[in-house]
């Protein structure tokens, strides 16, 4: 369906960001998203409307419901735009408040959860993820295929660390997104059943060999939602309780959780899938479950619903070196650790990302010629559900778009026209 919402109310380029962010007044610290004249920040009108222009493009073509955008540079807010729909069918405008399913924009989220307790030396990165969760004790890893769909296995070289486990480089995987005997298990196993536990998940993973060594390879997996179960042993929290108390209270990010209350229904936007046609539709089932009603799988992987303007303060928090409006989150040399490259030696870049590393739970540009102008550094992830942000310490600037929709080829080339974009509106500027 192509409908083109030229009538909605819009953010405005220049206006508007004061009521978006509920500012009423300017913090002593001058990074706490303060709304700026573009100009002062060294982006040009001209360049912002492109961005805009090209942003909303998409929506009037029909390749996506709507969209809003976010940018920010030397910690204040230079624009913002909310475009189109947030459910087609129901006529109901996207808002500035809407929520969405952030999907594996959760992983930098739990991350920054597990290290608040790095801070509180409460483990240190090269500890062996058995000394806490001793289920996943003595894993052996699958060396070939075997008969009857079980690999033939073989002694881990060593016990997974935490490292490995903040860097997919532990030996697990997803189940989804690689074929192999244990892949399959974990799809038969349904790892990640959203009425199931992360206990039992964790129950599962200790039935299932390594998918490879630990240490050898970057591999997607379910890693951080065994991450999220670290935090509670660590803890002694749920993990949701510990993201309230630690992050989102202190964030004031109040529209953030693993669920949509039923009082906010009416601010939670349609999940839709694009046939690079001009066509949406919203999918038959819903990745990940319905998200509007409590869940027992506190998915560290891809569990959050959040706004635009939550997951601003979150990603503005990260940006400032783990601070924001004077409440600090994590200390700054956790950061540090979390933007800097993890993979072993051997490895120059992750599969399918040309010219990035990984960190701890963030995606790391080497190369920016590859990766349309973000400088060295530039730390981002997104989500499988659309939603995508970066943050490069060298422009001193923080993108995020948020949309819904399930056609990742088409989320990969918005992400690349996004960041076209925004870097053309600077390198006008200079």
């Amino acid at each position: 369906m192509n409908r083109r919402p030229g009538l909605l109310p819009l953010s405005s380029l220049l206006l508007g960001f004061t009521l978006l962010l509920g500012i009423t007044s300017v913090h002593a610290n001058d990074r706490n998203l303060e709304p700026v004249d573009p100009s002062e920040v060294g982006f040009t009108i001209e360049g912002l409307e492109a961005l805009q222009s090209g942003m909303r493009q998409q929506v009037d073509d029909g390749h996506l419901a709507g969209i809003t955008t976010v940018l920010t540079r030397n910690g204040r807010l230079a624009h913002t735009d909310t475009y189109g729909y947030q459910n087609i069918d129901e006529d109901i405008a996207l808002r500035d408040d809407t929520i969405f399913r952030i999907f594996s924009m959760t992983k930098p989220v739990a991350g920054t959860a597990l290290m608040i307790l790095h801070d509180e030396g409460v483990f240190s990165l090269d500890d062996p993820v058995s000394q806490y969760i001793p289920e996943l004790a003595n894993l052996q890893v699958a060396a070939e295929n075997g008969p009857d769909g079980m690999p033939v296995t073989e002694p881990a070289t060593h016990e997974m660390t935490i490292r490995e486990l903040m860097s997919h480089t532990g030996g697990l995987t997803y189940g989804l997104f690689s074929q192999s005997q244990v892949d399959t298990l974990y799809t038969q196993a349904d790892l990640l059943n959203p009425q199931s536990t992360l206990q039992e998940m964790i129950d599962k993973l200790a039935e299932i060999p390594l998918r490879q060594q630990p240490g050898t390879q970057w591999h997607y997996s379910v890693s951080v939602d065994v991450q999220g179960h670290l935090v509670e042993v660590l803890s002694g929290q749920s993990f949701d309780e510990f993201l309230n108390e630690r992050i989102f209270q202190p964030l004031d990010m109040q529209d953030t959780g693993f669920y949509v209350p039923e009082d906010k229904h009416h601010r939670f936007s349609a999940l839709y899938m694009s046939d690079g046609q001009g066509n949406l539709v919203q999918p038959g089932s819903a990745l990940g479950g319905s998200f509007t009603e409590p869940v027992s799988f506190l998915g560290g992987g891809g569990g959050l619903t959040s706004t635009a303007q939550d997951y601003l303060q979150f990603a503005q928090m990260i940006a400032n070196g783990g601070e924001l409006n004077g409440v600090r989150i994590v200390s700054e040399e956790a950061v540090d650790l979390m933007r800097q490259n993890q993979l072993p030696g051997d490895m120059n870049e992750i599969p399918g990302y040309p010219g990035n590393s990984f960190g701890l739970n963030f995606a790391i540009v080497e190369d920016p010629a590859r990766n349309d102008g973000k400088s060295e550094g530039s730390h981002w992830w997104w989500g499988i559900g659309g939603t995508w942000f970066w943050i490069d310490p060298v422009e001193d600037l923080l993108f995020i778009g948020m949309i819904q929709n399930q056609n990742l080829g088409f989320a990969r080339q918005l992400q690349s026209l996004s960041k076209q974009l925004v870097y053309d509106a600077l390198e006008a500027s200079e």
